[in-house]
């Protein structure tokens, strides 16, 4: 299959096209054919080396956090997936690859695409959602059955031309917006 790689850390480094064997595929991924995959910072910051030391990638690397597409092989104990769904996801730390043709990831990490967006929508939700969740549960504490003000505001971990629903505020790159709690 073909991937986009690294073989060294570095902002000035050039990634490659390269042949690379076909993942390997756990009793409980999801092969996933890619259709899209969405850039953000996260993947310069692992190119550049800056998450070396507490994500210790081996050497050429598979870029890639988000994705969307086709599922087209299910491991032994995915029961709830078959060939033909359209999925999105970001797999795991330990296993990023989404800049190339094919990905396994844990089926557990991954969610059936809505039917009302694109794949390059998709693509462009998961770390951008994550990030979301994070300041709304795990830093405001917004707990079921409580609700968010929430204003028009950029997501600071990557661009997206799409609105989160309208109970979620983020952070703006200018500034730190607090989600305000109602109720």
């Amino acid at each position: 299959m073909k991937a986009f790689i690294i073989d060294r850390y570095g902002k000035r480094e050039a990634g490659r096209i390269s042949d690379q064997p076909e993942p390997p595929l756990r009793d409980d991924d999801v092969l996933i054919q890619v259709h899209a995959a969405g850039v953000n910072a996260l993947d310069s910051k692992i190119k550049s080396g800056e998450f070396k030391l507490i994500l210790p990638y081996r050497l050429p690397l598979i870029l890639g956090n988000d994705v969307a597409g086709t599922v087209i092989r299910v491991g032994t104990r995915v029961d709830h997936f078959k060939p033909g769904d359209e999925v999105f996801a970001r797999p795991d730390d330990d296993r990023i690859g989404t800049f190339a043709e094919l990905i396994a990831i844990k089926a557990s990490s991954v969610a059936r695409k809505p039917k009302n967006i694109d794949m390059v929508e998709a693509a462009s939700l998961p770390l951008v959602a994550l990030t979301a969740w994070q300041v709304l549960v795990e830093t405001a504490k917004l707990k079921k059955g409580r609700k968010s003000l929430s204003r028009p505001v950029l997501v600071a971990s990557a661009p997206s031309p799409y609105s989160l629903p309208s109970t979620l505020a983020l952070s703006s790159p200018r500034r730190r917006i607090q989600p305000t709690l109602l109720g």
